[in-house]
């Protein structure tokens, strides 16, 4: 993982985390602005567009979280293709080769999602400073959130099919 100093990340340890997690919510943003392409029943597909929407807000938040001078403009980074290499991408595009469904893409979101909320409490458990790791809860709070509502959408998903 990244460099540690005592019990928190050193400085290049912390610049890695937020540009990793920059990165990480630009892949989740794409995932649900793809997904949301090829859903067919309104309710998930207007879920996945908000998600994708809140997924730029929080990478917002990590890029304004880091102080160093080495990234391109915000929406230069958003605007860039997708990451083909990352989790996010390569699983839908694994379900979009087979058996497509929005239940296929709402239980991969909830995987996702569960997974992302995790990481950034642990990375927020390692930075010490009080601003940063702020950013790191408060998007995990959100994570969760995403995670409830999609859930909804998968239950209702499942009782409709």
């Amino acid at each position: 993982m990244w460099r540690q100093k005592g019990a928190g990340l050193d400085e290049e340890g912390l610049k890695q985390a937020i540009k990793s997690s920059i990165q990480t919510e630009k892949d989740a943003m794409d995932f649900y602005l793809c997904a949301a392409e090829r859903v067919v029943n309104e309710r998930p597909r207007l879920t996945f567009k908000l998600l994708s929407r809140e997924e730029r807000e929080h990478a917002r938040s990590f890029y304004d979280a880091y102080r160093w001078n080495d990234l391109p403009p915000f929406d230069e980074l958003m605007a860039a293709p997708p990451d083909t290499d990352s989790p996010w991408w390569t699983e839908l595009q694994k379900t979009l080769l087979g058996d497509f469904d929005e239940e296929k893409a709402l239980a991969l979101a909830i995987r996702r999602e569960a997974e992302l909320e995790e990481a950034l409490r642990k990375i927020a458990e390692q930075v010490d400073d009080e601003a940063v790791r702020q950013v790191y809860l408060s998007n995990a709070k959100m994570t969760h959130r995403h995670l409830e509502l999609i859930s909804e959408d998968y239950r209702i998903a499942q009782s409709s099919g």
